[in-house]
């Protein structure tokens, strides 16, 4: 990447549009409105955002780079970037024209607002691009109303109403959208299902193996790159599939294991540990207890 916009503020990145700022910490750009100079990318191969962005693609034929590997944008598609996400920009079909919209908001507009305590809690801003989220036409619609009520308190002089409005209207937007990721996960039930068929796979290879001597406890984000998804999609999905946390499910296969060696009288309760990870066999015992009411030594003398 030989030369990085820093997107610092919604001007950085309205400059590069050509747009005007209606506010300093928050706007929206509607790609059909650009200008032929609002569609370059002044030659910049990648944008790292200090801000919150949200782009709706209404067009195909556009190509970024995320986590090292491309991906094509799918028309009618939400991807949402949280602060210190850099996007790289691959090439462009020679005939592409941007379509959509682009909601970009500055941490600081969140000061002192509800929603500004809860932003952890929409984690499909650390999915990465692929996992993009597919709109539905009425999901289409919903979410183009909830840019014009936005847009609209942005061409209002600003008083007294104008941040709780924004605010309160970015807040429901994110809200329909976790919905829309709700029927998302369940429209891809047979993908995700074969997901976490392998992700089973991998964590019983994973015990059978040398890896948690030379890598400790198995983490949610070692088979969350193994799968090729991102940590926040990966953990969701599991927890979607099964009613469980990823690191809960782990644990589950853990203990299921540890039962098991634990029953071999040749091995001490420290060496079970090792075998399964743990640099401390008091943390070991510590989980095995929490997880089945028994110490392992008091498990093995029971049964």
């Amino acid at each position: 990447m030989a030369n990085i916009l820093h997107v610092n503020s919604v001007a950085d990145y309205f400059k590069l549009r050509r747009c005007v700022v209606l506010h300093p910490l928050v706007g929206i750009i509607d790609f059909n409105d650009l200008g032929e100079e609002g569609y370059t990318n002044d030659g910049y191969d990648a944008f790292h955002y200090k801000c919150y962005a949200i782009f709706l693609k209404d067009a195909m034929g556009c190509k970024i780079t995320y986590g090292g590997k491309p991906y094509d944008y799918d028309e009618g598609t939400l991807v949402f970037l949280s602060p210190n996400q850099t996007i790289e920009l691959g090439d462009y079909d020679p005939n592409y024209v941007p379509k959509g919209y682009a909601l970009l908001f500055h941490p600081d507009l969140l000061l002192g607002t509800d929603l500004g305590k809860k932003m952890d809690n929409y984690s499909f801003f650390s999915y990465s691009t692929k996992e993009a989220l597919h709109l539905s036409a009425r999901e289409r619609k919903v979410i183009l109303g909830l840019f014009e009520k936005i847009q609209f308190e942005l061409d209002q002089n600003l008083d007294k109403h104008s941040k709780k409005l924004i605010v309160a209207n970015i807040e429901l937007f994110l809200d329909y959208c976790v919905r829309f990721y709700d029927r998302q996960f369940l429209t891809r039930e047979n993908v995700n299902k074969g997901s976490l068929q392998e992700f089973d796979s991998l964590l019983m290879n994973y015990f059978t193996s040398d890896k948690p001597q030379k890598h400790g406890t198995p983490s949610v984000g070692y088979f969350a790159d193994q799968l090729h998804l991102s940590s926040n999609y990966f953990g969701d999905m599991v927890k979607k599939e099964t009613g469980k946390s990823a690191q809960e499910y782990i644990q589950d296969k853990l203990i299921e294991v540890a039962k098991e060696k634990v029953f071999d009288p040749a091995k001490s309760i420290s060496e079970v540990a090792y075998e399964l990870g743990f640099k401390y066999p008091q943390h070991f015992s510590r989980l095995f207890k929490q997880r089945v009411g028994y110490s392992p030594n008091e498990f093995r003398s029971l049964n």
